[in-house]
């Protein structure tokens, strides 16, 4: 998580010095747009670079669940930046559609810019790539985010560039529309997904009914019921109530409870797992995660 944290920033770094000579030279306003957008992405990183380091401290005295919680409040503040950065291109670009400028030089080189900025993201995508797969980082995950979005957003603004050179000005303002009505897109998912990790939202039901899968597969066990889920950070937090047959010793009881606890922790990359023992009653027992 931390390589992925600080190549971002480094992507980013680049990205912005190469596309703020290109919009210099050129005055495109789809490079501005671009350029926007990557300088946002910077600060989303330091964002995330910052709470990453805090993430991953261990449990102490005062943070008990540790300090995970940082990741989904860096993904908040990076959708509060990229929601007030479209909107201000929403204006400037308007503006721009009803008194359309032709475009000064460096068009060719605002398209070498975009090519290199293009290579340059699927670089870092495929390094975040690997990292969600092994952490489940939200921070990255917002980050990736980011720069999924590049990749369309980069490829608009060479379409763009190219089309002005045949006398359709305007495609070059309408393009930087375009791109902030899916930069607020992406800040709403961003936003969306930050507001469910600090609000201790259940893991998907697919995971859940994982859970009961294993839990129910023991042989042992007789049902079990008030199933409690969480994610915070890289680690899912996990508490259920194992339903087992009266008559069994505490030891057995015991033993059953850590060989469940075991194969649930199988199915995630970091976990805490919570069971509690219970007698098997006539009460109903909850079979479904729905």
């Amino acid at each position: 998580m931390r390589i992925a944290s600080y190549a971002s920033v480094v992507t980013a770094l680049m990205l912005i010095i190469a596309k703020l000579l290109a919009w210099y030279i050129s005055d495109s306003l789809s490079i501005l747009a671009s350029l926007i957008d990557s300088s946002l992405d910077l600060l989303a990183s330091l964002v995330n670079l910052l709470a990453i380091r805090h993430a991953l401290q261990p449990a102490d005295k005062e943070h008990r669940f540790g300090h995970g919680k940082a990741e989904p409040l860096a993904a908040l503040g990076q959708s509060m930046f990229i929601t007030g950065s479209a909107i201000m291109l929403l204006f400037q670009a308007s503006g721009r559609v009803i008194h359309p400028q032709p475009l000064t030089s460096g068009v060719q080189l605002g398209v070498g810019v975009m090519l290199f900025s293009i290579l340059a993201t699927i670089g870092l995508l495929l390094l975040q790539r690997y990292v969600i797969h092994k952490t489940n980082s939200a921070a990255i995950r917002a980050d990736s985010l980011h720069y999924r979005s590049d990749l369309l957003i980069n490829l608009s603004v060479i379409t763009a560039l190219l089309l002005t050179q045949y006398g359709l000005i305007w495609l070059d303002p309408v393009m930087a529309i375009c791109i902030a009505i899916y930069v607020l897109f992406s800040a709403w998912r961003i936003l969306k997904d930050a507001i469910d990790l600090l609000m201790d939202h259940e893991i998907t039901d697919a995971e859940r009914q994982q859970i009961f899968d294993v839990a129910l597969n023991h042989p042992l066990t007789k049902g079990i019921h008030d199933l409690r889920t969480r994610r915070s950070g890289t680690t899912v937090f996990i508490q259920l109530h194992l339903e087992l047959d009266p008559q069994l010793s505490l030891q057995k009881a015991h033993d059953v409870s850590n060989e469940v606890s075991r194969e649930i922790l199988g199915l995630f990359d970091e976990a805490e797992v919570i069971i509690h023992q219970d007698p098997l009653n006539d009460e109903p027992i909850e079979q479904s995660p729905a």
